[in-house]
């Protein structure tokens, strides 16, 4: 448990990390244009009060697991067990996204956005039977491919910085409904139809000349526990119950790369 847990928090450094290295490059780069005036592209397209544009991007899924520890589980011959199963995602899943957008000018700074998207990935989820060993003396594991297709429907506020030249950066925050449209009803956990998810990010507007370029990375964290608890009086194989059984919540996180055009 103690391996796990240090596993976990390297994974979470790891990202921290890319995150400061990317916020320092985007500061060197205002630093370096900030030098020279250039002239703009597009100079008036801020002032218009709707835009409209579309994205693509890439995407890592997680999920936090909160295990139960020993369970008294009830086998299929109507015997009784104690059972200890530790469960966790053990890898940042990628995807890919896809989606529309419609951006709202609220003032000089503010902007009001609206942004469906679509995202296919997956979850890996990695069962430990910490009281059952193979011949070898190895800890006995299961896996589960926990397939999913997210449709989100984020409503953010985005504050940008004043232009300069061709670039504007911006930070961003606000909430995301998700809806899952797929799901095992025999799979080992399951996960609820609905989630809400708060998101932080910045990105940066580059001024092209026939188009704007917007890349942006953040960050998504479910506010809600989308564990299906129901589900463990559904599964028809008794066998299945303590790994269904050996979760008590779950929260999903995402890190979101996407490009928009406008």
């Amino acid at each position: 448990m103690k391996m796990l847990y240090i596993y976990n928090n390297v994974k979470t450094m790891w990202w921290v990390r890319v995150l400061l290295v990317l916020i320092t490059y985007h500061s060197s780069l205002i630093t370096i244009s900030a030098q020279d005036r250039r002239p703009q592209n597009k100079p008036y397209i801020d002032l218009r009060p709707l835009h409209f544009g579309i994205s693509v991007g890439f995407h890592l899924q997680d999920i936090e697991m909160q295990n139960v520890g020993p369970q008294l589980v009830t086998m299929e011959d109507g015997t009784q067990t104690t059972e200890t199963i530790l469960c966790e995602q053990d890898n940042w899943n990628p995807g890919f996204s896809v989606g529309v957008l419609a951006d709202q000018r609220l003032s000089k700074h503010f902007n009001l956005r609206f942004s469906p998207t679509m995202h296919f990935g997956a979850k890996h989820l990695t069962f430990h039977h910490i009281n059952r060993t193979d011949n070898e003396g190895r800890i006995i594991t299961a896996t589960q491919d926990m397939k999913n297709t997210y449709v989100s429907l984020p409503l953010d506020i985005k504050f940008a910085a004043p232009r300069w030249n061709n670039h504007r950066p911006y930070i961003m925050a606000g909430i995301n409904p998700m809806i899952n449209l797929t799901g095992g009803d025999q799979d080992m956990v399951r996960i609820k139809r609905y989630d809400t998810m708060l998101e932080v990010g910045l990105g940066c507007d580059f001024y092209l000349p026939f188009f704007k370029l917007i890349p942006e990375l953040k960050f998504c964290f479910g506010l809600s526990d989308v564990l299906d608890k129901n589900h463990i009086n559904e599964l028809r194989d008794a066998n299945l119950r303590a790994y269904a059984g050996s979760v008590s919540s779950a929260h999903s996180k995402m890190f979101v790369l996407t490009f928009y055009f406008e």
